[in-house]
């Protein structure tokens, strides 16, 4: 008898253990057939029928993701935290800590052992992937994103949902899209209709969706993608209906009776959540370059730091409050909150605990988004300021949840600096018609506040510390006029260039920045490294080979410089002199794709 073998299945160059000896061959014919399956289908079919089809398919999957994210996430985070606070202050301390920490632990084998990029809330990614691969986002991060996030979220980590969702809702639309035959350059249309609806499915909010997917990840509300946008978010929202209810995700007492007085308080709720909304981006940025370039502690246990400072902020609350918003994303004390059952004093701790939380979460590299913990903060500053002032003036039960949407609003607006979608995410959420007006105020405000005090949002602001700034291509509806135009148009005129070879000099930059290539100015010498023979060059010691680089300058027409990069091995153009050896920007064959593809769109 033939003995039985577990084999090591690859998966992207990496490996887990399965005890069935022909998994690798059922995995392969049942992706073969979903492929030939999908093709089959969609041959019989108009092209418009095809789209609806196939964003109706891509969204059902996402939605279907998220709901089961969701629905984990909060099954592991009832069955740990709010169990443990029935058991006394004594056991909850102990099996919080040890359910954070072990949560923490295995969070960060996935993260360093199978996709370090999981790391974080998923939407930069995403971006980065929408702008510069055209939509094409592998299955690993995704897989990774997906249990990661509910180990963190349920674990106690003080993050949200929000992030990973939007993140693996477009990276299983994408991967599906490649079943179906979509090229690797041209799912950014799947991974659209993957993120609306799963943050559509998500917050029970397709309106919301809608307008963070048009200003936030494409970056205008006139795309030809709107259409299918729509579709995705209305089908995110079917599913969710469907798997868990029609009911918002807070249920608020009508809002009906409130005072004159309520408007004198809600510039200030607004004006002082969006500041602690602008605040918090600057601290998890600094921080979390500090981590990168001073710490020690190996990647592996940096989520398990953030998750002990968490869980030491999160039991002195605790002890001294009796709740536990601090962990997770801390609905159930919003909620609690939001229908004035919160004191004021309880409200100023938790919002303090939640907002250094949230920071040490995101800074160590924990897995989860921003928008639960901002709306938490922001909602519970407004808690806050209307239980002070109504020492002082009557304030009625309305004007209370009326000033705590008003900060979830203006904290929300002031991190993502989307104010369309700020407004409408916590309309949605509570299905109060009445709070639209200080909602809108609520804007108004906050987007004063944070274009002042940061000038990018919080995720175009990481991405820039990761080295992926996204350059928007201006859309293009003519050929000839595109290959007239200068390179310029099209280049990057703020490169990273190396002028040290030393190790220690390479590392940093290899270690600041994701590119695959880097011009290279030393010595009166320019040319291209890329990163393999930068990581050889540190390794060995040894000083680098550079590949030849080829010039052009900003006026020359992009017509001339693709032929240029075609015939040029490294893919790399710089624009600047060389007999000087002065650079001052740089195109790629890249760059010209995507602006293919803007084209084609």
């Amino acid at each position: 008898m033939r003995k039985r073998k577990t084999i090591l299945f690859e998966f992207r160059g990496r490996f887990a253990i399965f005890p069935f000896p022909d998994m690798i061959v059922i995995f392969k014919r049942v992706i073969a057939g979903c492929y030939e399956s999908l093709n089959a289908v969609s041959r019989g079919m108009t092209s418009s029928t095809r789209v609806v089809v196939q964003t109706t398919v891509f969204a059902a999957a996402a939605a279907g993701a998220a709901v089961a994210f969701l629905t984990l996430s909060n099954r592991i985070f009832e069955f740990t935290f709010l169990r443990y606070a029935s058991w006394g202050p004594l056991w909850f301390a102990v099996a919080s800590l040890a359910t954070i920490t072990l949560s923490s632990l295995v969070v960060g084998y996935l993260l360093t052992k199978f996709s370090p990029e999981a790391a974080g809330s998923g939407i930069p990614q995403l971006k980065a992937a929408y702008w510069k691969e055209l939509g094409f986002v592998p299955w690993r991060p995704v897989l990774v994103k997906f249990f990661a996030g509910i180990l963190s979220l349920g674990g106690g980590a003080s993050l949200g949902r929000e992030g990973p969702t939007v993140f693996f809702g477009g990276g299983l639309a994408s991967g599906l899209s490649g079943l179906w035959g979509f090229p690797k350059r041209s799912r950014r249309l799947p991974s659209l209709i993957g993120a609306a609806a799963g943050l559509s499915a998500a917050f029970n909010a397709p309106l919301a969706s809608i307008a963070f997917v048009m200003e936030e990840m494409i970056g205008e509300l006139g795309n030809r993608f709107l259409g299918s946008v729509v579709l995705a978010a209305v089908a995110g929202s079917f599913v969710v209906h469907a798997f868990i209810g029609r009911q918002p995700a807070f249920a608020l007492p009508e809002v009906g009776n409130t005072s004159w007085r309520l408007y004198l308080l809600i510039p200030l709720v607004a004006i002082l959540s969006s500041a602690l909304g602008a605040f918090y981006q600057r601290a998890v940025l600094a921080w979390r370059a500090r981590i990168r370039t001073k710490s020690r502690i190996s990647p592996f246990l940096q989520p398990v730091v953030g998750g002990l400072i968490t869980w030491a902020l999160g039991c002195g609350v605790f002890l001294a409050t009796g709740h536990v918003g601090v962990f997770g994303i801390g609905y159930h004390d919003l909620s609690t909150a939001l229908n004035d059952g919160l004191s004021w004093q309880s409200a100023g701790m938790l919002v303090i605990a939640k907002f250094a939380a949230t920071v040490s979460c995101y800074a160590w590299g924990c897995c989860g988004g921003i928008f639960s913990p901002t709306l938490f903060f922001g909602g519970l500053t407004g808690t806050f300021v209307g239980g002070i002032f109504s020492l002082w003036m009557p304030l009625t039960p309305a004007d209370h949840v009326v000033l705590s949407a008003v900060g979830m609003t203006a904290s929300l607006g002031a991190v993502v600096q989307a104010p369309l979608t700020s407004m409408l995410i916590v309309f949605e959420m509570t299905h109060q018609f009445l709070l639209v007006p200080p909602l809108m105020l609520a804007v108004v405000v906050s987007q004063f506040i944070a274009r002042r005090m940061n000038p990018q949002n919080f995720y175009d602001a990481l991405l820039v510390q990761d080295g992926q700034e996204i350059t928007r291509i201006k859309p293009l509806r003519d050929l000839e006029n595109w290959r007239n135009l200068p390179v310029s148009e099209i280049a990057n005129m703020r490169p990273v260039i190396i002028t040290d070879l030393a190790p220690d000099a390479l590392r940093e930059i290899l270690k600041k920045n994701a590119y695959e290539r880097f011009p290279v100015l030393t010595g009166g010498r320019a040319g291209i490294l890329t990163r393999q023979e930068a990581s050889s060059a540190i390794s060995s010691g040894m000083i680098p080979r550079l590949l030849k680089a080829s010039f052009c300058s900003r006026d020359t027409k992009i017509s001339k410089v693709s032929r240029l990069l075609i015939n040029d091995p490294s893919g790399m153009a710089l624009i600047g002199d060389p007999a000087s050896g002065s650079i001052s920007g740089l195109v790629t064959l890249h760059d010209l794709v995507r602006v293919q593809a803007n084209l084609n769109e």
